[in-house]
C-alpha cells in the first residue's frame, strides 16, 4: 500500500507538474520538518522511485513476515528518526525520496539476523546482502546528487533498532534446539534432547543365569530346613 501511494504521489506530479520536491526534508529550517513526514513519498522520476519499490517491498516483507511483533515500531522510527537526522545533519537540499527507510529495513533485517543467532535468520541476512549488498556503497558522499545522508542514517537507525528488539520473538522460524543438558530449579538434571536407548540401563542388576529366580518357585509351598533339626 505504501509503495502504491509512493507512485500515485509520483503520478499526480508528473501530471501537473507540482513539484512536490519542495516539500521534501530541508536541513535546520521550519518548512524542513514537514519533510520528515513527506518526503519517503517523494520522488525525482520514474528510475528514481523503481530503484526503492522493489527494496521496499522486499525488505519490508522480511521485516513484517519474520518479526511481526516489531516491524511498525521498527518502519515508524525509521521513518520519522531518519527524518529527523537528516533534517539535524543533512546538506542545504532538499531530500526527497524512500531510500531512508530502505537503508533502515536493510539493517533491521541483516543484524537482526547476527544477533540472534538463530541460522533461519542468518540466512535472511545473507539473502539481504546477496541482493542488496552493493548498495551499502550509498552511505559514501560519492556520488553527486545522492543523499547519502539518508542511507547512512538510515543504516544507522535500522541496526540500532536490530539491537534494541533482539530479544522480541521472531516468527515463522523453528526454535532453537537444546543440546547440553540443563539444570532445573529443583537441582535434577534434565535428560538431554535426543537420547541413546543404549544409554538407558535397567533399574535392577541384570543377574547371572545361575541367580536368576526359577519362575515355579513359590516359597509358600517349601519348607526350611535346618543341620540340627
Amino acid at each position: 500500500m505504501a509503495v502504491a501511494l509512493m507512485w500515485i504521489v509520483l503520478g499526480f506530479d508528473l501530471v501537473y507538474h507540482l513539484g512536490l520536491s519542495r516539500f521534501g526534508i530541508l536541513p535546520r529550517t521550519l518548512e524542513g520538518l514537514r519533510g520528515i513526514l513527506f518526503a519517503p513519498f517523494l520522488h525525482g522520476g520514474v528510475d528514481h522511485l523503481l530503484s526503492n519499490s522493489m527494496p521496499l517491498l522486499v525488505l519490508g516483507w522480511f521485516t513484517v513476515y519474520f518479526y511481526p511483533k516489531a516491524s511498525g515500531k521498527v518502519v515508524l522510527v525509521s521513518w520519522l528518526a531518519t527524518g529527523l537526522w537528516v533534517w539535524v545533519f543533512g546538506r542545504d537540499s532538499h531530500h526527497i525520496g524512500a531510500s531512508g527507510v530502505v537503508y533502515a529495513l536493510a539493517g533491521f533485517v541483516f543484524f537482526s539476523g547476527l544477533f540472534r543467532r538463530r541460522i533461519a535468520l542468518m540466512a535472511v541476512s545473507l539473502i539481504v546482502v546477496f541482493l542488496y549488498g552493493s548498495m551499502w556503497w550509498g552511505i559514501l558522499p560519492i556520488q553527486p546528487g545522492v543523499s547519502w545522508e539518508s542511507h547512512l542514517f538510515g543504516g544507522i537507525v535500522g541496526s540500532i533498532m536490530a539491537w534494541f528488539y533482539r530479544k522480541v520473538p521472531p516468527a515463522h522460524v523453528p526454535p532453537p534446539r537444546v543440546y547440553d543438558d540443563e539444570e532445573e530449579e529443583d537441582g535434577e538434571v534434565e535428560l538431554a534432547a535426543f537420547n541413546d536407548p543404549g544409554d538407558e540401563q535397567p533399574l535392577t542388576p541384570d543377574l547371572g543365569p545361575q541367580e536368576r529366580p526359577d519362575p515355579m518357585y513359590d516359597p509358600s509351598r517349601t519348607s526350611s530346613t535346618y543341620p540340627w533339626e
